[in-house]
């Protein structure tokens, strides 16, 4: 009687780490900040220019709401944090807070 050992095959090919997809940073509308407030904030988080701010406060008004930045899940999130960190607006005495900012995959 003859017993036969089948080998093991490993498999070759490693699994490669799924990369995350990017993140896009999206500013949300709302009545209670102006579009100074928007543009600043794009020059100082982002640094984007007076001319970029101007356009992200007329879209985010005219389509309640706007991608600010794309990148990483991590930076999306950091950047989110910032635009959450700015306070409120001076110029509107009604103004409670900052403006609200989400991230989500970018598609």
């Amino acid at each position: 009687m003859t017993t036969t050992i089948e080998p093991i095959i490993e498999n070759k090919k490693k699994d490669k780490p799924k990369l995350l997809p990017p993140y896009n940073v999206i500013l949300m509308n709302d009545d209670e900040h102006t579009d100074i407030y928007v543009i600043n904030i794009m020059r100082k988080i982002f640094a984007h220019p007076i001319e970029k701010g101007m356009l992200i406060a007329k879209e985010v008004h005219l389509q309640g709401r706007c991608i600010v930045w794309t990148g990483t899940k991590e930076l999306a999130e950091l950047k989110q944090e910032q635009i959450h960190s700015c306070g409120r607006d001076v110029a509107v005495a009604s103004c409670k807070g900052s403006m609200t900012a989400i991230i989500e995959p970018s598609i």
